[in-house]
């Protein structure tokens, strides 16, 4: 796995919504978002990845569908959580 279990929970840590959190959708977008990110740095290197190509596709096809959650369930979160991950929704 990319994340060590350091940086995993300073990702948690910083978008956690109360102590303890690891399961809100805030959390959840900003580890798959850290992932993305790694992953799109992993092919422009290694172009013929088919494997993590397909990985990464269905990483941010989860993250599509948890903001959209989000979306829809609290306008004010989901605009504050793509503000602080630079996303472009």
């Amino acid at each position: 796995m990319i994340f060590d279990d350091a940086a995993k929970q300073a990702v948690v840590k910083e978008f956690a919504t109360h102590p303890g959190d690891t399961g809100s959708p805030e959390v959840q977008v900003a580890l798959l978002t850290h992932r993305i990110r790694y992953l799109t740095g992993h092919l422009k290197s290694h172009m013929k990845d088919h494997g993590s190509r397909r990985g990464l596709l269905m990483l941010v096809s989860k993250r599509s569908t948890i903001l959209k959650y989000l979306r829809n369930a609290s306008p004010t979160r989901y605009s504050t959580l793509v503000g602080r991950l630079g996303l472009r929704h």
